[in-house]
């Protein structure tokens, strides 16, 4: 095999570089392997990556046991939790063009053979997606997994999610203080990626679906032997798609994009898939879009419920078959002849599925709906497309006409929910928190959450070009395209106009004459930038808006 690793450690003219590896310790017979990176993004901040110390060892114990030698370098990882409700989540977004800028730089400057690429949250995960379709070498996706779930609250297995809904209810006299402060050290009682179906395990889904991990590894929980053993075998696959010469575009392409889609439809994933999908197609090459969404929704039955959707959460699914098992099922709509990292095409690694709790995963002829989780909507106030998710919305809920109550910062309309200022059928505006006007694109999870806990969940809905988290559920609609910042008809809604939501005729729509939309863009003037300097200034300057997936471009075609 021709390895480009050998071209930068073989010969006379690459003494330098032996020497350089020499120095850490690295033997002649290390430098005749391929050189196999392990971009590692552990740290002791986020707890999804906590556990990625130990599973990277049993990754490079895969690599050696195959014949390759593993160099370990670290990524970033930002952890939206930690960073939500303040300025810091504007940073999340932009982390993921870091996290693959990183990647390529280490890849690229080094001559690595392939990759392995460690990581289990929101934008960590699609960050390395979108460096493996960007580098195309061979490439393989491992996961952390998801944390267990707590305590009993509000009738299920808490997660973190649990306190934001336990603050309103504080405010609401629900609650009081000693068992708010009680449920703090018990909803999350290990590491991984939290419990719950948010970005962050919609993710790791979606990279075993598009066949970037191998099967059935994106859904065992963080503390599990099986986490260590799912490692390893990653480790000597990676080698097997180096000696064969199988590059991550090999199995990121058109057919594969489609299956992960409909994965997520009918396992109700997160509505941030929709800004993530399209950014890793625009590394790969493959142009994914919001009609494709649409056009997968229409035609892809939900058939797994996890929460938000449902009480049950990841490790829950794992026990019910996982994401094998939804595969299988959906096995008709699906391309089962494309490959996948196991060397093996889709239809051959579910061969064996089993679904074991059908409370959670139904069958293709006995679905949880006909339609996907997640919905595209279009109208005269999102001309460029919004994107909701039904899957966790209550039926009575899908539409929903109320009076705009506008606030032009997250910050805003959470300080009004608070103190009581948002009442019972009232639309909430947040806008000005797209990828341009946040900057950054935070999520709207908070507002959500006190709105549920307040008990306006079911009475009130709540629209923004921001996003959201994957466990928000009442009426909301985010990903409103041209955002605030960029004059679209969003930036025109006023206190007292009515708006309707119409999810399953896919309809967002502001009651009033598109004369008058018209008249108020052209008396609106652009607010000055929130951030004028550092990364965040020049993410603003170049993202595009959130139905392009919020990219950076980068390619002269």
């Amino acid at each position: 095999m021709s390895l480009s690793s050998k071209t930068n450690t073989q010969g006379p003219r690459r003494a330098i570089v032996r020497a350089l590896y020499r120095s850490m310790g690295y033997s002649d017979y290390d430098l005749d392997r391929p050189l196999i990176g392990v971009a590692n993004s552990w740290n002791t901040v986020v707890p999804g990556h906590y556990n990625l110390k130990q599973v990277s060892e049993y990754v490079k114990q895969g690599i050696f046991q195959a014949g390759g030698t593993p160099v370990e370098f670290g990524v970033i990882a930002g952890c939206d939790g930690l960073a939500n409700g303040h300025q810091g989540m504007r940073y999340i977004l932009p982390s993921r063009d870091l996290i693959a800028n990183c990647v390529e730089t280490m890849a690229q400057a080094h001559r690595l053979e392939g990759l392995v690429l460690l990581g289990s949250c929101d934008k960590i995960v699609p960050g390395l997606l979108m460096a493996a379709g960007r580098v195309d070498i061979p490439a393989i996706m491992v996961v952390g997994g998801p944390a267990e779930g707590g305590c009993e609250f509000d009738g299920r297995a808490s997660d973190i999610t649990s306190i934001g809904e336990a603050m309103g209810m504080v405010k609401a006299g629900l609650l009081d203080k000693e068992a708010f402060d009680t449920l703090q050290d018990r909803v999350m009682p290990s590491c991984g990626s939290c419990s719950f179906l948010g970005t962050a395990n919609s993710m790791c889904c979606i990279a075993e679906a598009i066949g970037l991990s191998l099967p059935g590894t994106a859904t065992i929980p963080a503390t599990h032997a099986d986490r260590l053993r799912a490692a390893q075998s990653s480790g000597r696959r990676i080698v097997e798609m180096v000696e064969k010469g199988v590059t991550a575009r090999q199995i990121i392409h058109r057919k594969a994009v489609e299956n992960a889609i409909r994965v997520m439809m009918a396992i109700g994933g997160s509505t941030n898939v929709a800004l993530h999908l399209p950014a890793i197609g625009y590394e790969a090459e493959v142009e994914v879009d919001m009609e494709l969404f649409d056009e997968l929704s229409r035609t892809t039955p939900h058939l797994a419920r996890i929460y938000p959707a449902a009480a049950p959460n990841v490790p829950d699914f794992h026990q019910a078959g996982g994401v094998p098992a939804v595969m299988k099922e959906l096995l008709p709509l699906l391309h089962g002849d494309v490959l996948t990292v196991s060397g093996r095409t889709v239809a051959e690694n579910v061969e064996g599925a089993e679904t074991r709790d059908s409370g959670i995963i139904r069958t293709l002829s006995d679905p949880w709906s006909r339609e996907g989780g997640l919905a595209v909507l279009r109208g005269n106030l999102a001309p460029d497309t919004a994107v909701a998710k039904p899957a966790a919305i209550n039926p009575e809920m899908r539409t929903f006409t109320g009076t705009a109550r506008c606030f032009d910062s997250e910050e805003e309309a959470n300080q009004a929910v608070l103190e009581g200022r948002v009442e019972a059928g009232d639309v909430v505006v947040i806008r000005y928190e797209g990828p341009k006007g946040g900057p950054g694109m935070p999520e709207m999870a908070t507002a959500m959450k006190l709105l549920y806990g307040r008990g306006l969940a079911l009475k009130t809905a709540l629209i923004t070009d921001g996003r959201f988290s994957g466990t928000n559920n009442g009426c909301f609609v985010g990903h409103i395209s041209p955002e605030a910042a960029e004059g679209g008809p969003i930036a025109a809604v006023r206190d007292g106009d009515q708006i309707t939501i119409d999810i399953p005729n896919r309809n967002i729509h502001l009651q009033l004459p598109q004369q008058e939309i018209e008249a108020r863009l052209r008396e609106w003037q652009p607010p000055p930038p929130r951030v004028r300097s550092g990364y965040l200034a020049l993410y603003a300057r170049l993202a595009e808006s959130a139905d392009k997936g919020a990219i950076l471009p980068h390619r002269v075609d």
